[in-house]
């Protein structure tokens, strides 16, 4: 049995097709992996993030980008796309076209069943080579649970999770705090025993 060979393409092969590509891919290692779609529940999410932390961020040194803004894993290469992202102090940008952080602060991603099992494992085992990282979330969209990772002084990653609508959950990293009835404003979740994940 034949099997074509995988296409291959270099750094600047990807970031030339994807500045002109109308749907957003991320790249790995020579690869190049479309993004899917998101569902209502993870844009409302989304959206109820960059409103709330934008409007704390409004007057400190501290930007918010919202799910188009490309990051680069400088260390292993990896270009991806995070949900939400927050660089603070001054950014720093892999070229002129101003469009690849290399530094992110806090990086959000709202879990999905297709993507969970990478946000937790080998995408968060890349994220932490970034030394600017201080905080990684996890927000599921089912039901109201987030995870925090902080990073430590001493390099570890301490993780807590907030789980009622009730819930506060400081960000120490940009001096800011969420608000699960917030960030779950106009969500449903499903009936017991479904998952929109």
């Amino acid at each position: 049995m034949f099997t074509a060979p995988k296409a291959y393409f270099t750094p600047e092969e990807y970031l030339a097709r994807e500045r002109q590509a109308e749907t957003k891919s991320e790249y790995f290692a020579g690869e190049i992996f479309a993004m899917a779609g998101a569902s209502r529940e993870h844009l409302l999410i989304v959206a109820n993030l960059t409103r709330d932390l934008g409007l704390q961020l409004l007057d400190r040194p501290c930007e918010l980008y919202p799910t188009d803004m490309r990051v680069k894993v400088d260390e292993t290469g990896l270009y991806t796309y995070p949900d939400v992202v927050v660089v603070c102090g001054e950014p720093q940008f892999e070229d002129a076209q101003v469009d690849t952080l290399l530094n992110p602060t806090l990086i959000i991603e709202v879990l999905s069943r297709t993507t969970e099992a990478y946000d937790r494992g080998k995408k968060f085992a890349q994220y932490r080579r970034l030394e600017s990282l201080q905080e990684y979330l996890l927000v599921a969209q089912d039901q109201p649970w987030v995870e925090r990772y902080l990073r430590q002084p001493d390099g570890q990653w301490l993780l807590s999770v907030t789980e009622e609508l009730t819930g506060l959950l400081p960000l120490p990293s940009i001096s800011g705090e969420l608000r699960l009835a917030e960030v779950y404003r106009k969500v449903s979740f499903p009936a017991e025993g479904e998952s929109q994940r």
